[in-house]
């Protein structure tokens, strides 16, 4: 399902389909949605003020916020009886983020799937393994419609349940699957568990998101499913997963599919536009939905914008594997530190699983880090020599624990979580 008349559209045209695109959908909230209205007018920006696609940085950002705030439908442009399905975020804290989708938008969340799904190596008529949880998280039900667009034969997993997991990967022999990374490293162990080698499993291609994950991670994920893996990333607020993904014959970067989502990357701190290669949030623009368009969603990942010509042809601009999300970033004694700099330190020395964890503790006024790590090796020397690194490549003192592998908590097939923080518990 590559489409060279969208995804290799001369650099100009798909520039003049954007601001297009934008300037429909800016005209759509101020006259439809009364919280982005208040937005402009508070700013003293019309419709009209987007010219040109550098006017677009004049416009206010879109945050979670502003989803709760507008809970639970506010911010669609549609009346209710013309929605045809509703996400919704967990709700861990507050009030969940609901998202509304109409007949188009489910169009265009299938479509860009099944591009995504094509790229990873995906073909029509294979069978596809889909362990992305089903339900009121996007996952599950938006590979499923690009899947079905796309028309491999799906089977609807879901996550957990690991066995049947095993058992259906190996009854059904599926080529493709998508899955959170750190679920497929279960999955990849407890088929080595059940007596299969990867040139045993039928696994070919392996869509892997939801989470930051390593090369080293891909490589792992690789070596023990057989598979070739690629990034695919999304979020529920701008449509869900088929945002971006990478292209099976480079992983190197995941293509925006830029035809329905505008990027930019802004300073965390400031919010002001950064030249493509220099990390920053990704904000996204949800150009061509319908029920509910977003506009300039501060999405909190941090990531880049990779300079350089596409090795495939297509036009749209890739984004480097995410680096963390800005609330993710642990403000230790001064120093900023995303857990996946933790992780990097780790990649590099090689003598570590990538299963690690987080374990933020504070001693009177000073806050402590414990990085727990899973290797074969009891020796302080490791210990020390993680330690060390640590200091010297991220610039803060830790304590690192060593523990047995398969110790360290596992993913059951949705999001793993990578850090415990205890402060406010003292």
């Amino acid at each position: 399902m590559f489409q060279p008349d969208r995804e290799a559209m001369p650099v100009a045209q798909l520039r003049a389909h954007q601001l297009a695109s934008l300037q429909d959908m800016v005209a759509r909230q101020y006259e439809r949605v009364p919280a982005y209205q208040r937005k402009f007018d508070e700013q003293g920006l019309k419709p009209d003020d987007l010219k040109t696609l550098a006017d677009l940085a004049r416009f206010p950002f879109t945050r979670k916020t502003d989803l709760r705030d507008n809970y639970p439908t506010g911010l669609c442009a549609v009346p209710r009886s013309e929605l045809r399905r509703l996400h919704a975020s967990s709700g861990t804290t507050g009030k969940p983020t609901v998202v509304g989708y109409d007949r188009n938008d489910l169009d265009i969340f299938n479509e860009v799937v099944a591009r995504s799904l094509y790229a990873s190596g995906a073909r029509p008529g294979m069978v596809f393994h889909n362990a992305y949880g089903y339900g009121l998280f996007t996952g599950g039900l938006g590979l499923d419609g690009g899947g079905q667009r796309l028309g491999l034969n799906t089977v609807p997993v879901s996550g957990g349940g690991t066995d049947k997991q095993v058992q259906l990967i190996q009854d059904l022999e599926p080529e493709v699957i998508s899955v959170t990374p750190s679920y497929a490293l279960v999955l990849g162990e407890a088929l080595k568990k059940a007596g299969m080698r990867p040139e045993d499993i039928s696994l070919k291609y392996a869509l892997l998101g939801a989470e930051p994950w390593s090369d080293k991670t891909r490589r792992e994920i690789e070596e023990k499913l057989g598979v070739k893996a690629c990034n695919i990333y999304g979020l529920s607020e701008v449509i869900g997963p088929g945002v971006s993904n990478e292209d099976v014959n480079e992983q190197n970067g995941s293509y925006i599919w830029e035809d329905h989502f505008y990027p930019e990357i802004v300073d965390p701190e400031t919010g002001e536009l950064l030249p493509d290669g220099e990390y920053g949030v990704l904000v996204l623009s949800s150009m061509t939905r319908t029920a509910m368009p977003i506009l300039r969603y501060w999405t909190g990942d941090i990531t880049c914008l990779m300079p350089g010509e596409s090795p495939s042809g297509r036009t749209s601009r890739r984004m480097a594997q995410i680096r963390g999300r800005s609330d993710d970033l642990i403000i230790l004694r001064g120093v900023n530190v995303y857990p996946t700099q933790l992780e990097a330190v780790l990649t590099g020395m090689g003598q570590t699983s990538p299963h690690y964890h987080v374990v933020l503790t504070r001693t009177g006024l000073m806050d402590d880090l414990t990085l727990q790590v899973e290797t074969e090796s009891e020796s302080p020397a490791l210990q020390k020599e993680i330690q060390k690194q640590i200091k010297a490549q991220v610039g803060v003192s830790v304590h690192c624990e060593l523990h047995v592998p398969g110790s360290l908590p596992r993913s059951e097939g949705g999001k793993l979580k990578r850090v415990t923080d205890l402060r406010a518990e003292r």
